[in-house]
């Protein structure tokens, strides 16, 4: 029987070759058939989230499976997504987690087991398995040489990540997994990425390419580094070296490169500094010489990057030559010629174009040594020696002298995967018979070439050459080396992806094991193709026109590197059994390292790290993070928190445990009795990122006993209100259940407080302001809306007040003072007008109130005493200044108000009956000593139940509503209603603005007559002036609303301000500003208009409150308040703000004064009243017909005013409005509304400076008007004139090299207010210039000086410099480990 070899080689019948061939087309013909089926089939979309871990809980799986699939088959798909091993997870549905997991084993499809197909979205979770976390799959394989996968089974990834949605990512490119073990997991290509710091992808696109280059590897490994001589972390060789260690041996998936950066000197800002791969390449470079002087390394770049070339210039008259040697690593070549408009098409042309002589002719003539004249020359480069690895930079960033911006060059530039150098060598010398000479330029190589062309920054004594002639050997030998020894090939394309402002580096790597080529993408490496290489020549399918850059794609190829190809000197990898001893150490010592890293993550895997809280009985409530092994019992648990609490020695082990804590509620769900030796992992619920809830650590005294908080209560926090002292007492909590119902949950609080139930009224604050009384026997606390964490009050006692309606009640009355008081720190001025003479605080004639100060503790005045008795006095005062000032002359009264800035307060009754004399305000040492003896003689008679303060915390609800108010310290409600509240000096009470009376205080919860409002801040944006303090009768409004009010003295503790001249003040929120100014005059020590009151915000700004009518709603607690005597503004009166325009100055906006403008008052008085202000205090003397004002919006001037107009009628003011002060130089011209004033500037191209700013006032909007106004001030003929708008915001700043094409001159347009001038306001800025003049002929030197002290004028002036190159960062590596610190900086 005739045999033929089969596949494997094996002979086989010939028939049975037939029967073979056959089975294969069946089987092939099966497998299409169930790929059709299976593409018809409709498919299930399967979303899993992993929330196995913290890091991976915000990742996604996607599963694109036929309905057909089963749940076996699902659990291994999901298991080879993730990287888990199978079994080791389950698989739950995600919108309803507590159902029980997926069969693992179960054969039901998809469709029967509850998903749906068609496109819905099937959300799972990947869960721990009986409190285990998943096992991740290991990745034992070796190198990408040994791994065995075929492409197919490669993840194909080049280029920039697609989320970056850059050109050039084609859309083969799929995404990897980003699993979390995908992360810790090696490659399937067996390479190993680099971390991206931040902005390192150019670092670690030149690692990659020196660890996949064997000579350098090689040569790095065979380096040993002695401890002794230097510090590890500082030496670059051998951070090098561990990092090549790690990237052969690691079996993560990518390394960190911090340790190398680090041994650069860098810190953690260098990470976000992008810098150019190439000039990376050569600092590094240079920076390992240096660490390598005296070893065996010492001349390793030169041998294998150093290439040798001669640049030369020869005399076209006589063939005489003088020439020099210069060195190079690498050659720069260009992409597209300096003014041309095509770009070079492939490596070999721009060669070509490298080596391409010039010839100097005409004034550029060579003077030549022979001929000693100048003569016409040949100047070049010629390559004498290419180094083994050839290094090619494409040069596509550029500098565009047309824009002044950095560009990059797209165009398309091909390179061969075979680079044959032969041609560019120098083949001259042996042919050229005349004799040649060798230049000494006198420099280490500086300027040999080209600037565009070359650089040799690299250049040692070492190997200059200058002044050597090449030997006939070395020619000779040149000129008989075979064409094949020149013949390159490619392994590295370092590939840029962006612009010249900033982009991503990657490189795209041949192996020398196996000619496989791979993208090295940070940490992501895959397989490539060669069409993934010529994807990077860069450009576009079409021609290589002048504008094809900008249509081209940004991704493309910057550096290539070429390895020569010589059998004798071409490497191998090191393998590890190869590896020299000292590496050998190395990779084990990295291995344990690696290990330990792993046990150590393993640990954090399995470690619950959640909120501890706890009430310290010293340091009160803590809170820190437990992170407690999920194996560790509860009782181990304990014992971890109870240390890290710092609790020995202040309460017993046995006082303390944890319980489950809700600490936005401030709620414990519950306790764990019996539970000591279960896991915290069975207790918590497995290890998670987050858990929805925290722990406490509860302590107790040693002879209570802990009460058990079970699952489904609710806390109920329970406030004592006592009627009779007014107080509402610290909370108790207690537990209740949802379906109690409230007369069971009566005799619960009755239990808990030893109340009586039948008397009982149960108050139960819902939210804030908003009180519910519970009346109901029978109905569930559910259904009146308790929640997990509740407030209440209670009271119980024999009065009456429970018989009235409850919002007519004394509890109602007293909840509603409770809820609406805030605590405010009012810091008060530092002296008050007037002499202290003036300032002594008088006695009421009556007999029962001259107790003296310094009397008995029951003698002592309270604050409330003096605060009624001073304010009585100051009504008193105010009525007989009325009284006395109507017989005075109104227009006297109405200048003195306006000419100071606050009135002194004096004794205006020397003339009367001295009985009814009274004095304006104490002395504030005076008045303060008074209160300190009252609060003095309070604290010390804790006896008296009227004095006794009782504590209160703030609630949680109130937490958890971010209420404005919180609860006020129980001092505050201690206190008898009576001694609380201000009254006339009468027994009636006082009629309120909303019809309520003193002794009710309020009738509604929230008061009806400031329902809403907020306090609104004296800024620009208003647009209505203040509230008088007087009502139309002259009748302060402040006496018919006032509301809960009550100052002490402020503790050292209370605020950092000083306590001397601080008070705390409780007041009712509902407070206008009004009655709060006129509380606040016994403390000030004057009159409630002659001081403001500033609120003080988080970052000390402080802003005038002036809105009298509305209340301090917008107040919370400890909000700060600063007192500044001066006149407060009255009805109508406005705050303005003076700015001086100086349109010619470098800062043309100088702030003058403050000053008052009022509403209908026109213009010219409000000069009038403003020039003796600008004399006295800017010592400015100025005529009231040469000074202007005119709208001021931010820096630009706007509409002139006119002396005429009124302001509210003809001008909008508001309060803090700002206004210009303009001097002029001869009367004002501005007479009518239709005129116009422009703001002109006169370019003169021919000198390239900038005339000052002229006014010119137009009749009407007329462009030819504009224009004769121009030339007859400019001398420049009509037809000549050219003019431009300014842009942007005044002084309209443009550079001198810019405006003369950047500004739209002579626009076609008749009218001044159309388009595209628009000028329809005054203060437009207009440049003019006269079209014939040419601008001046700047030489390049000239042109760079003018570009420098533009940038520095226009960046002075705050205006941005459109050609001002970015700002780089040096690249720099440090050999001694960092930059010197600068002594001068700190």
């Amino acid at each position: 029987m005739e045999m033929v070899p089969s596949e494997e080689n094996q002979f086989v019948p010939k028939e049975g070759v037939f029967w073979s061939c056959r089975q294969s087309i069946f089987d092939e013909m099966k497998r299409i058939s169930q790929i059709q089926n299976a593409a018809e089939e409709p498919r299930v979309l399967c979303i899993i989230q992993d929330t196995t871990s913290a890091k991976t809980v915000n990742e996604r799986l996607t599963l694109n499976l036929p309905v057909s699939t089963t749940l076996s088959k699902l659990y291994e798909d999901v298991a080879q997504k993730a990287g888990y091993v199978n079994s080791t997870f389950d698989l739950a549905w995600g919108n309803t987690p507590e159902m029980a997991p997926l069969d693992h084993s179960s054969h039901m499809s998809l469709s029967d087991s509850g998903f749906e197909p068609g496109g819905k979205k099937n959300f799972l979770q990947l869960t721990d398995k009986d409190g285990q976390q998943p096992q991740v799959v290991s990745d034992e394989s070796g190198t990408a040489e040994s791994s065995g996968l075929d492409e197919s089974s490669q993840e194909r990834f080049i280029g920039p990540l697609p989320r970056d949605g850059t050109p050039g990512c084609s859309g083969d490119y799929g995404s990897p997994s980003y699993s979390y073990s995908s992360i810790l997991n090696k490659s399937e290509t067996g390479y190993v990425g680099l971390v991206n710091q931040a902005m390192t992808c150019y670092l670690n696109s030149l690692l990659q390419t020196l660890f996949m280059t064997p000579e350098f590897r090689n040569a790095l490994y065979n380096w040993e580094f002695e401890e002794s001589e230097e510090d590890p972390v500082t030496s670059i060789p051998y951070q090098l070296q561990r990092l090549f260690v790690l990237l052969q041996t690691s079996k993560k998936r990518a390394i960190e490169t911090t340790d190398v950066t680090r041994s650069f000197g860098w810190d953690s800002s260098e990470a976000w500094q992008q810098h150019d791969v190439q000039e990376l390449c050569r600092v590094m470079f240079d920076a390992l010489e240096q660490k390598w002087k005296q070893t065996e390394q010492a001349d390793l770049i030169n041998q294998l990057y150093q290439g040798k070339l001669k640049d030369y210039v020869r005399c076209l008259e006589c063939g005489y030559e003088s020439w020099r040697i210069d060195t190079y690593l690498d050659i720069p070549l260009v992409i597209r010629p300096f003014g041309a408009s095509q770009a070079y098409g492939s490596v070999e042309e721009a060669l070509q174009a490298f080596i391409q002589p010039e010839t100097l002719d005409g004034p550029n003539q060579y003077f030549c040594e022979r001929c000693k004249k100048k003569c016409d020359a040949r100047k070049g480069l010629r390559f004498l020696h290419f180094p083994y690895l050839l290094t090619l930079q494409l040069k596509r960033f550029d500098f565009d002298y047309t824009t002044m911006h950095r560009i990059k060059l797209n165009d398309r530039m091909t390179f061969p995967e075979e680079l044959d150098m032969s041609p560019f060598i120098d083949v001259e010398d042996e042919k050229s018979p005349q004799t040649e000479s060798c230049t000494d330029s006198g420099a280490e190589n500086e300027g040999s070439c080209h600037s565009d062309q070359m650089s040799n920054d690299f250049s040692t004594d070492d190997c200059v050459d200058e002044g050597i002639c090449l030997d006939s050997t070395g020619s000779t030998e040149r000129a008989l080396k075979p064409k094949s020894l020149l013949t390159f090939e490619l392994f590295s394309v370092m590939v840029h992806s962006g612009s010249a402002a900033g982009g991503h580096y990657y490189a795209c790597i041949k192996s020398f094991s196996d000619g496989q080529w791979y993208s090295f993408n940070d940490q992501h490496v895959s397989k490539i193709t060669q069409d993934d290489i010529r994807k990077t020549y860069g450009g576009s399918s079409g021609s290589r026109g002048y504008y094809s850059s900008a249509f081209a794609s940004s991704t493309n190829a910057y550096m290539l590197i070429y390895r020569l190809k010589d059998p004798s000197r071409n490497a191998k990898y090191l393998s590890a059994e190869d590896f020299p001893e000292h590496i050998k150490s190395l990779v084990q010592k990295e291995k344990e390292s690696e290990e330990q890293e792993k046990r150590q993550r393993e640990i954090e895997r399995n470690t619950c790290k959640i909120k501890l809280f706890c009430m310290h009985p010293v340091k009160m409530m803590m809170e820190s993070k437990l992170e407690v092994h999920k194996d560790k019992t509860l009782r181990e648990a304990t014992e971890m928190a109870y240390k890290l609490m710092e609790l020995e020695g202040v309460v017993s082990l046995d006082c303390c445990r944890l319980v489950k804590y809700d600490e936005f509620h401030e709620y414990l769900e519950r306790s764990y009795e019996g539970e000591e030796d279960t896991p915290m992992g069975l207790l918590l619920g497995g290890v998670k990122s987050s858990y929805m809830f925290d722990l406490l650590l509860e302590t107790r005294r040693p002879e209570q006993a802990f009460q058990p908080y079970k699952p489904g209560e609710v806390m109920v926090k329970v406030h004592v209100v006592d009627l009779k002292s007014e107080t509402i007492a610290s909370p108790i909590s207690v537990r209740a259940y949802l379906n109690q119902t409230i007369t069971e949950f009566k005799q619960l609080i009755a239990q808990a407080t030893g109340l009586s139930a039948e008397t009982m009224r149960v108050v139960l604050e819902r939210c804030y302001n908003d009180l519910r009384l519970l009346f109901v026997p029978n109905k569930t606390l559910k259904a009146e809306g308790f929640f997990r964490s509740n407030k209440v009050f209670v009271e119980s006692s024999e009065s009456t007040d429970h018989q009235v309606a409850f919002t007519d009640s004394l509890l109602w009355k007293l909840l509603d003072r409770h809820g609406n008081t805030i605590r405010l720190l009012v810091l008060l001025p530092e002296q008050s007008p007037g002499t202290l003479a003036n300032r002594t605080l008088c006695q009421k004639v009556s007999s029962d109130s001259d107790a003296p100060v310094e009397g008995s503790k029951s003698n002592r005045k309270s604050v409330e005493a003096i605060l009624e008795e001073s304010t009585e006095k100051l009504k008193n005062l105010s009525l007989q200044q009325q009284q006395q000032g109507s017989s005075t002359s109104t227009s006297d009264s109405q200048k003195s108000s306006d000419a100071s800035d606050f009135e002194h307060i004096e004794s205006s009754t020397q003339e009367a009956d001295s009985n009814s004399s009274l004095c304006v305000a104490a002395d504030n040492r005076e008045l303060e000593n008074r209160i300190r003896a009252a609060a003095g003689g309070s604290s010390g008679a804790s006896s008296d139940p009227e004095n006794h303060f009782a504590c209160e915390e703030r609630s949680d609800s109130e937490v958890n509503n971010d209420r404005s108010t919180s609860s006020v310290d129980s001092d505050i409600l201690s206190s008898s209603h009576s001694s609380d509240t201000l009254c006339n000096a009468d027994s009636g009470p006082i009629q309120l603005a909303n019809g309520l009376d003193s002794h009710s205080i309020t009738s509604s919860r929230r008061s009806k007559a400031h329902e809403g409002k907020k306090e609104t801040w004296d800024t620009a944006e208003e647009d209505s002036g203040t509230d008088s303090e007087y009502d139309d009768n002259g009748k302060i409004k402040a006496e018919a609303q006032y509301l809960y009010f009550r100052a002490e003295p402020c503790s050292q503790e209370d605020t950092t301000w000083d306590a001397q001249k601080c008070l705390v003040v409780h007041v009712d929120k509902r407070i206008t500003l009004a009655a709060f100014k006129q509380n606040l005059e016994p403390y000030v020590g004057v009159t409630s208009t002659q001081f403001k009151v500033f609120r003080v915000y988080a970052n000390n700004q402080e802003f005038e409150s002036v809105r009298l009518n509305e209340t301090l709603s917008s107040f919370s607690d400890d909000n700060k308040i600063t007192i500044r005597l001066g006149r407060a503004l009255k009805k109508g009166e406005y705050r303005v703000k003076v700015y001086q325009l100086l349109v010619n100055e470098p800062e043309p906006c100088k702030f003058l004064v403050d000053t008052v403008f009022a509403k209908g008052m026109t213009v010219r008085q409000s000069k009038e009243e403003l020039l003796p202000q600008l004399k006295e205090q800017c010592k400015l003397d100025l005529s009231i017909d040469r000074v202007r004002l005119r709208k001021k919006t931010w820096k630009n001037p706007g509409t002139v005013f006119l002396d005429y107009h009124v302001y509210e009628e003809d001008i909008s003011i508001s309060s803090n409005w700002e206004v210009f002060l303009e001097v002029l130089n001869e009367p004002e011209k501005m007479k009518s509304m239709s005129q116009l004033a422009v703001l002109t500037r006169r370019w003169s191209p021919a000198t390239m400076k900038l005339g000052p700013f002229q006014e010119v006032i137009l009749e009407s909007s007329s462009v030819e008007e504009l224009k004769e106004k121009l030339s007859e001030m400019s001398d420049i003929p009509l037809e000549n004139l050219e003019f431009a708008k300014g842009r942007g915001t005044f002084p309209c700043d443009i550079s001198v090299l810019e405006i003369h094409q950047d500004l739209d001159w002579n626009p076609k347009v008749s009218t001044l207010n159309v388009w595209p001038l628009y000028i329809c306001d005054d203060g437009a800025v207009v440049f003019y210039r006269h079209s014939t003049e040419e601008p001046m002929e700047l030489s390049e030197d000239e042109r760079n000086e003018l570009m420098k002290k533009e940038s520095s004028r226009l960046l002075k002036t705050g205006h941005r410099v459109s050609y001002s190159p970015r700002k780089e960062k040096a690249l720099k590596i440090y050999l001694d480990g960092g930059p010197a610190k600068d002594p001068g900086q700190d």
